[in-house]
This record gives C-alpha cells, sequence and structure tokens, in this order.
C-alpha cells in the first residue's frame, strides 16, 4: 500500500519496520471467522507477561444491566493504600467486535504510576453476538458499580473521568451522555482519544480513506454493521449507539477530544468537539498531522505519539488538580 503523502516521516518509519502488520480484511470476514480471530487475540494476551509494575490488578465481577449477565471490571490501584484518589474509568477499543481490558494494561498501568490515580477498565459484550445497547449498557453498569463502591476502591466520587481509545472513546462519549440523561452517576471528565462516534459514515474523512495504515473504511463499516445490523445509518439510531447523532450536547462534563490527520474518524471528531464547545462544555481538542488510527500504539517512540500521550496526561491532571 502507497503511503499518504502527509504521514509523519516518523510514523512511516515506523510502520515500515512493522511492515509483517497485517491488518484482517474485514469486508470479506464471516462473523464466524472474526469470532477465530477474537479467540488467537485473547489467547495472546492470555499468554502475554503481566506488567512489571507495583501496580495491583484484581479482576471483579460486578452486576451487569437488568436482565443480563454480570460485568468484569479490571481494577488497577497503586501498591501504597489512600483514600479518595481519581479514578479513570475506562473502555478499551477494538471497533465494537474484539478486545477485551487487558489489551490496554500498559497504558493504564502508566496512568496510575504516573498520576496516582485509581483505573477502572470494563469487559463489555461485543458485537455482532451482542448488539447495541449491550456494549453501552455494560459500561453504563461498571461506572454505576464504580461511583457507588467509590469508598472502597480507595476512589473520589468527585473526579471520576471516563474514558477510552476508538471504539472505547465513542462507548466513553455515549455512556457520559447516559449518565446525563439517567441523573447520574456523575462524571467529572472525558477522555475520548481517538473516538468511534458515527454510524452514518458520510463525513469526506470517512470516504477518503479507504486505504489506511489502521482502520479503513471498509473496516469501520464492518464495525458499525456489526453493532446495528440494518439499522446503521437510518433515523433508528439512537445517541447512545453513536454519539455523533446527540442533538443536544449541553450539561455534558469538560471534554478533551484528539484524533489523526489521516483517519476515518477525522472529521467526525472534530465535528463533536466543535460542538461540544458549542454548547457550552469546556473542551480540549488536538488533530495530530501526519498521524493515522492508533498511531500512538503502534509507533510509540515517535515524537508525535509522546506528544499525544503526554497531552492526555495533562488533561486528566487539570481536570483532577493535580
Amino acid at each position: 500500500m502507497a503511503h499518504h503523502p502527509n504521514l509523519d516521516p516518523e510514523l512511516r518509519a515506523g510502520v515500515e519496520q512493522a511492515a509483517q502488520m497485517a491488518e484482517i480484511d474485514l469486508a470479506s470476514l464471516s462473523y464466524e471467522a472474526l469470532a477465530e480471530h477474537r479467540a488467537q487475540l485473547n489467547a495472546m494476551l492470555a499468554a502475554a507477561p503481566r506488567p512489571d509494575t507495583t501496580v495491583s490488578i484484581e479482576d471483579r465481577l460486578v452486576p451487569g444491566p437488568a436482565g443480563a449477565p454480570d460485568v468484569r471490571l479490571r481494577v488497577y490501584r497503586p501498591a501504597e493504600a489512600a483514600e479518595n484518589r481519581p479514578a479513570l474509568y475506562w473502555i478499551h477499543g477494538g471497533g465494537m467486535i474484539i478486545g477485551k481490558p487487558e489489551m490496554d494494561d500498559g497504558i493504564i498501568v502508566e496512568y496510575v504510576e504516573r498520576l496516582g490515580l485509581v483505573a477502572v477498565s470494563v469487559d463489555y459484550r461485543l458485537a455482532p453476538e451482542h448488539p447495541h445497547p449491550a456494549p453501552v449498557e455494560d459500561c453504563y453498569a461498571g461506572l454505576a458499580w464504580t461511583v457507588k463502591n467509590a469508598a472502597e476502591l480507595g476512589i473520589d466520587p468527585s473526579r471520576v473521568a471516563v474514558g477510552g481509545a476508538s471504539a472505547g472513546g465513542g462507548l466513553a462519549a455515549a455512556t457520559v451522555l447516559l449518565a446525563r440523561d439517567r441523573g447520574g452517576p456523575d462524571v467529572a471528565f472525558q477522555l475520548l482519544v481517538c473516538p468511534m462516534l458515527d454510524d452514518r459514515n458520510v463525513t469526506p474523512s470517512s470516504h477518503e480513506f479507504t486505504d489506511a495504515v489502521v482502520w479503513p473504511r471498509s473496516a469501520n463499516l464492518y464495525g458499525w454493521k456489526a453493532l446495528l445490523g440494518d439499522r446503521m445509518g437510518t433515523d433508528d439510531v439512537p445517541p447512545y449507539a453513536a454519539p455523533a447523532r446527540a442533538t443536544d450536547l449541553s450539561g455534558l462534563p469538560p471534554a478533551f477530544v484528539d484524533v489523526g490527520e489521516l483517519e476515518v474518524f477525522r472529521d467526525e471528531c472534530i465535528g463533536y468537539a466543535q460542538r461540544l464547545a458549542q454548547a457550552g462544555v469546556s473542551t480540549e481538542f488536538h488533530l495530530y498531522p501526519g498521524a493515522f488510527h492508533g498511531f500512538d500504539m503502534m509507533v510509540p517512540d515517535a515524537g508525535l505519539s509522546r506528544r499525544a500521550r503526554a497531552a492526555r496526561e495533562a488533561a486528566l491532571q487539570r481536570a483532577f488538580g493535580i
């Protein structure tokens, strides 16, 4: 694949070194084959060594949505016991179709170590086996449990941020909308990292990146179709499935949104950040030039990747007053 002329040189070099990375062609992948790929990923994660850290990592099963199974939460805490720490409630990515909390262990451990916060990562049900609203309802149930049990977890309930990347960023935005509309739990901040927000796929960037280093248009269509089925792109999609459809963004917590220049999600993220600000929500937005989807995870040592991680960390520090 020929790379986009705007691709950042350091990122280009990192991608070329990782030439063995062949993205799955989701456009022609059956749901049965998807389940096989998911099982392979989960086996790799299970075999991977745990992070070398003093951070405590504990899995908890908590009540799920009404009538649904329990939800697994992965709780990360600093080694030193303390009360009233800030908390990051995290939602992993994976296009709504793959992934689990373990794949973000390294990222979350770094937040805990550097910021002294407690992190809780939710293992939500995945599409297509569990279409909307199962994923977002699992995320909401886990958030509600976390805030309700803040004292036991050593969390300050007034300093809980909800964050996520990619599909997890979209689910984070949706979870925050649900929290507002259901009258709680209170969320202090939303950290939306290259979020997946819009099932309609009509923006210029959603059409532009039919080829992409990561997550081209065909993959995005596949993920949304798995989540929504025949409702995708119709008028029958609520904002809790696709937050870009929300008509009222007022009364939401302060937000951080970032996205790469060279990705499908670029324009929907720009639009969402702009509308948040216009609705009176204090919003920080970053558009990273020459960056593709998930660039900071694939090429973590590039200057642009370090800047992106530092900006997210600084935003959390300001939100938590630390």
